[in-house]
Order: structure tokens, then C-alpha cells, then sequence
């Protein structure tokens, strides 16, 4: 006898192929199947995500500008040197590419300029008799000119000039052709002027130009010269003469005010020569009055 088990499962015919069983519609058997996407769809859902990342760089740039502006205003600020007053510490030249150096506008606020500091000052008005705008009339060409001379590329369109700091607030300057020029009449060590970039030699020609002074550097106030000393319009240059004294060769011993630069129009401390690269490197602050 042979015994025979009940099956529930169905059995398949032979010849024809099994059944497929849905593993979902086993599973789930009320949720309903998901469709295929329609063709379209990927592209719009690429869109929100095309204006998610422009408006993250829209605000990374409005950031980045912002910071920029905060510290070209509170901390630090390319500057173009214009001229050769102070070679050869600084190239530039009238007309020409010269150095562009970072300037620092932090020091100054917790401190007063020192003998011997490279500083960018904003001219007194006795300084900007003659001054002429070295903008473009035309309006667009202009409005580029002072883009650039935002982050440095172009001379700002004011009279910012750039001095060695040779006397402060209460001493005494003068040049004679017997002592040079002194400090409190003592002698200063001038390690960066050249005899070269002068055509002049301090050796034999003391003042580099017509004697000066006495002058006592009122409150506030700074004496500055160029280290190129004999193509520098500086203090020197500016002071008022008494006219006997004129007639002598000597200037400067009127009225200081004139010569002088108040300390609040520095700008800042010149510190490093950011362009061009063969140039890069810091600008030394080099006290004349040492070991006075």
C-alpha cells in the first residue's frame, strides 16, 4: 500500500512555465505599485537644486565682499607708489608700473608713528596747493579708475603720499652743511638713503638740498622726508621761511605747521611690497635716532 500527503501548494503542469509570485504584492498586498517617472521629471528636479547653489554663491559672494570692504576700511590696504621720492626703499615713478605695497591701519590706532616708520599720509591742505585729479573725464573709464584704485591696482585720485618719519611731536630738526642733518642736534644714521639713486653724495653734500630749520615739531604733528631726498617734496619743501633767512639759503624756520603732518591723517604703516613678485618682502622701519 502506499500512502499519499496532501499538498497545498499548486502543482504545475507539465510543459508549461511556473508562475511568478509579486514579492511586493505578497507582502504589501494594499499598497499600490510606484510608477515609473515620467520623462521630464529628472529635469525638473535638477532646477530647485540649479538655484539652491546660485543663491549659496550669490551670498558667498556678498560675504566675501563685505569682508573684503571691512578690511580694506579697518585693517590693511593696497597702495600704488606714484613716485620716486622714495627710492630705493619703494619704486615708482610718475607714469609708470611701481611697487604696491600693503599698508597697516591697525597699528596706528593703538599707537603714535615712530621715528624711522614708512607711513602713507593724506596730504595737509598747505600739501595740495596745485594737486590736480589724475582721473579720466570720461565717466566709465573713471568709474573703472576707482574700482581699481579700491583694491590697489590704480593711485587713489587724493593726494596720499608715502614718507620716512624723521622727527616727532617736541624735537628739534635741522640741516647745516657742517652737521647734517640732526634730530636734537644730534647726527642720524640713514642706512637707507643711496648715494646712487640721489646722484648726490651725504658725504659731501650734508642737507642734499638747501640747509634747514631749526624746526620744533609741534603737538601732533610729524616731520617727514623721502629717502630719495633730493627728488622728495617733503617737509622741506612746505615749511614756511622767515624771508631774511630765505635770502640766506635757509628754510623753514617759520611758521612749522606747514612743514609738518598732523597725525591724524595717516592712513597707516606701510609693512610689506605685495607687487610685483621679484619685489616681495617688508618695509623695514629703520630709526634714524638710534643709539642717540
Amino acid at each position: 500500500m502506499t500512502d499519499t500527503t496532501d499538498s497545498s501548494e499548486p502543482q504545475s503542469e507539465p510543459g508549461k512555465p511556473e508562475p511568478k509570485v509579486s514579492t511586493a504584492d505578497a507582502t504589501h498586498p494594499d499598497e499600490a505599485p510606484t510608477p515609473d517617472p515620467e520623462p521630464g521629471d529628472e529635469a525638473d528636479g535638477d532646477e530647485p537644486k540649479k538655484k539652491s547653489a546660485l543663491r549659496e554663491l550669490a551670498i558667498l559672494a556678498v560675504i566675501a565682499i563685505t569682508l573684503y570692504y571691512v578690511m580694506l576700511t579697518f585693517v590693511a590696504r593696497p597702495y600704488l607708489i606714484p613716485s620716486e621720492s622714495m627710492e630705493p626703499t619703494l619704486h615708482g615713478c610718475s607714469g609708470c608700473v611701481g611697487d604696491r605695497i600693503m599698508v597697516d591701519k591697525i597699528t596706528y590706532r593703538f599707537g603714535s608713528p615712530h621715528p624711522g616708520d614708512v607711513i602713507v599720509f593724506k596730504g595737509p591742505p598747505p600739501w595740495n596747493l596745485g594737486y590736480k585729479s589724475i582721473r579720466s573725464n570720461n565717466t566709465a573709464l573713471r568709474w573703472v579708475q576707482n574700482a581699481l584704485s579700491f583694491i590697489g591696482f590704480v593711485p587713489p585720485d587724493e593726494n596720499d603720499l608715502v614718507k620716512r618719519v624723521i622727527a616727532t611731536e617736541g624735537q628739534t630738526v635741522q640741516c647745516r652743511a657742517d652737521t647734517g642733518l640732526t634730530v636734537n642736534g644730534k647726527p642720524l644714521k640713514e642706512p637707507f638713503l643711496n648715494s646712487a639713486t640721489m646722484m648726490a653724495d651725504p658725504a659731501m653734500y650734508p642737507c642734499l638740498g638747501s640747509e634747514f630749520g631749526p624746526v620744533t615739531v609741534p603737538p601732533g604733528r610729524l616731520w617727514v622726508m623721502g629717502d630719495n631726498r633730493t627728488h622728495s617734496a617733503d617737509s622741506r619743501a612746505h615749511c614756511t621761511s622767515i624771508p631774511a633767512d630765505a635770502l640766506k639759503g635757509i628754510l623753514c624756520t617759520g611758521d612749522p605747521m606747514t612743514g609738518t603732518v598732523p597725525v591724524p591723517n595717516v592712513i597707516g604703516k606701510a609693512r610689506f611690497i605685495v607687487w610685483p613678485p621679484s619685489r616681495w618682502g617688508g618695509v623695514g622701519s629703520v630709526n634714524p635716532q638710534q643709539g642717540q
